[in-house]
C-alpha cells in the first residue's frame, strides 16, 4: 500500500494523486478480507450442507474428473483474461465502492475513487459479468474433479450468491453511473452466461 501511494507522490507530488492512491490502499485493506471472508463462508456453508446431507465423495469416473481438470482451465482462462481489459487495482477499488453502497454510505451514483469507463471489450462482449462466470467454471470444474460434494454445493451457493445478491446491485449501481449506456449494453450481452440472450 505504501509503495503504491510513494510512487503517486513521486509521479506527479500532486495532492489529488496521493489521494486516489490512499483511497486505492484503503480500497484494498478493506474490499480484499470481505472477498475473502464472503468466499471463505460459502465454503464453510457448504461443507456442513454436505455432512448434514451425508453426501461426502461422489467417486465419479475418470472422464468426469477430466472434464472437470478442463472446467477449471477454462475458468481461469476466462477471469484471467478479464484483468486484460481491468486491471486487478480498478477491480478492487469498484468492489470497495460497490460494499460501500451496499451499506448505505454511498449513493449509488457516486464515483468515490472509481475512475474506469464502462469495459465493453474482451470477455465482457460475451457477459456482463466475466470474472463471476470464470469463478463458478473454476469452482464446479474443481468439484467435478475432486468429487467432493461440498465444493458442488459451493458452486451452487456462488450461482445464487452472484445471481440473486451481488449482480442485481451491481446493475442498480451500474444504471445509475452509465445510465443508457449501460441498458443498451445490458440488451445486448447475456448477464452471467454467455451465448444465451437473445437476438
Amino acid at each position: 500500500m505504501l509503495a503504491v501511494m510513494e510512487k503517486a507522490k513521486e509521479d506527479s507530488g500532486r495532492p489529488e494523486s496521493i489521494h486516489v492512491a490512499r483511497e486505492t490502499a484503503s480500497a484494498v485493506a478493506v474490499a480484499v478480507p470481505i472477498m475473502l471472508l464472503i468466499v471463505g463462508g460459502v465454503f464453510v456453508v457448504s461443507y456442513f450442507v454436505s455432512v448434514f446431507i451425508g453426501v461426502g465423495f461422489l467417486g465419479f469416473p475418470l472422464a468426469v474428473r477430466a472434464c472437470g481438470v478442463a472446467l477449471v482451465v477454462a475458468g481461469l482462462a476466462f477471469a484471467g483474461w478479464v484483468f486484460c481489459y481491468r486491471s486487478p487495482a480498478t477491480m478492487i477499488v469498484s468492489t470497495y465502492t460497490t460494499f460501500t453502497k451496499m451499506l448505505g454510505r454511498t449513493p449509488m451514483s457516486e464515483w468515490s475513487a472509481r475512475s474506469e469507463p464502462l469495459v465493453v471489450a474482451g470477455p465482457q462482449r460475451y457477459t456482463r459479468n466475466p470474472l463471476y462466470f470464470g469463478v463458478v467454471l473454476l469452482v464446479f470444474g474443481w468439484g467435478l474433479y475432486s468429487a467432493a460434494a461440498y465444493v458442488l454445493v459451493a458452486a451452487l451457493l456462488l450461482v445464487l450468491w452472484f445471481r440473486l445478491v451481488l449482480i442485481p446491485f451491481e446493475e442498480k449501481e451500474l444504471l445509475a453511473l452509465f445510465g443508457g449506456q449501460y441498458v443498451k449494453y445490458s440488451e445486448e450481452v447475456p448477464m452471467l452466461v454467455p451465448f444465451t440472450k437473445r437476438k
